[in-house]
């Protein structure tokens, strides 16, 4: 039998069986393949606040099966009631990160399902409940697999490609968002050379980028994040590629720390930076990334969290955001599953929704 692959396992999924939202243990990664079988609402949110579960679009799809859970066990007389404990419920899922807004945009979907049928018993809504949880799972496949689509058109076999943090299957469902190019090239033969930032302090692009990828049989080289200016200048690199965890109206996007320096020096180079962003990532309520809350990381992800004895000197003082914005001018294109946004993004991402929409209108036919 052949060795499994950590592409192989699901990243997140619903276990019927178990009544449980079934994730890969991020935390362990490389060192140890651990899945965790969460049913109790608290280890959700902890796996979601913990990085167990990460990546916007995988955030999202733990948070709808994690509210589906918490619906499923709950008590109630009416819907009038069974709302009420929802919304408590939901709000203490959302408290768990603040800055990727597939999580709330998850939670909100699964919350207008409730509104829509609070002429229904409790029991048919959790059944529908249900339904949509899954919904958005199998429909994250689709929406990677077209980001990756839309993506290959902006690069040619043979390039080289760098990315930075993990946007890959492990943010996802299948595929990733920025990584999805790669895999869609790898199967069509386009023998991409990919640099994965190592992504400090968490390590995601070591961790979990060069991971999944070096599993995959794709050609992979891991860089130190001070390195891209070097791969870049020797022509090495011919597009970044990025996921994040949330774009505004203007085009400004956060994603992991250090994005925005990988954009600054891209745009040095002349190298075109493009944003992999499903539509559920983008904001239109948000003007612009001075907008977008900055969620800030405990000291010891920097001074000791990777060590076996501490790396710096006890009391100094650490400063540990989480993401970074990176302005919209350092941006060639974001590509969404419905197309690719160009400049100026405050017309063309109204243009994407305009496209969804009519998408949606034509599927109701």
């Amino acid at each position: 039998m052949a060795k499994k692959n950590i592409l192989d396992y699901e990243t997140v999924a619903l276990d019927d069986e178990n009544n449980a939202l079934r994730i890969i243990d991020q935390t362990k990664l490389p060192y140890e393949i651990e899945i965790l079988s969460l049913t109790v609402q608290e280890d959700i949110w902890r796996a979601i606040y913990l990085l167990q579960v990460r990546g916007a679009p995988a955030i999202g799809v733990a948070a709808a099966i994690g509210i589906y859970l918490a619906g499923r066990e709950m008590e109630a007389s009416n819907m009038n009631e069974f709302y009420e404990k929802f919304m408590k419920a939901k709000d203490y899922l959302a408290s768990a990160r603040p800055t990727a807004v597939n999580l709330f945009w998850a939670l909100n979907r699964m919350e207008d399902v409730v509104k829509a049928n609070m002429d229904k018993s409790v029991d048919e809504v959790k059944k529908i409940l249900h339904d949509e949880a899954v919904a958005i799972r199998d429909e994250d496949v689709w929406v990677c697999t077209q980001i990756g689509e839309n993506a290959l058109t902006l690069v040619k076999p043979g390039d080289g490609l760098l990315t930075h943090c993990n946007a890959g299957q492990l943010a996802t469902v299948k595929y990733g968002t920025a990584t999805a190019p790669m895999y869609l090239g790898q199967e069509r033969g386009y023998n991409f050379r990919i640099f994965a930032d190592e992504t400090r302090p968490l390590l995601q692009g070591a961790r979990l980028t060069a991971f999944e990828l070096h599993e995959s049989g794709l050609d992979v080289t891991l860089i130190c994040d001070n390195m891209s200016a070097t791969v870049m200048k020797k022509g090495l690199v011919n597009a970044v590629f990025v996921g994040c965890d949330r774009v505004a109206a203007n085009g400004d996007t956060a994603n992991k720390i250090g994005t925005s320096v990988v954009a600054t020096v891209a745009k040095r180079y002349n190298v075109p930076v493009y944003i992999c962003a499903p539509t559920s990532t983008i904001d239109l309520n948000t003007a612009t990334g001075n907008d977008i809350h900055i969620e800030e990381r405990p000291a010891e992800e920097i001074t000791e969290m990777w060590y076996k004895e501490r790396m710096a000197p006890e009391g100094v003082k650490v400063f540990n955001p989480c993401f970074d914005v990176t302005d919209n001018d350092l941006i060639a294109g974001i590509v969404t599953e419905y197309g690719i946004a160009k400049p100026p993004y405050s017309k063309s991402l109204i243009e994407i929704f305009e496209k969804k929409k009519e998408a949606f209108a034509n599927k109701a036919k």
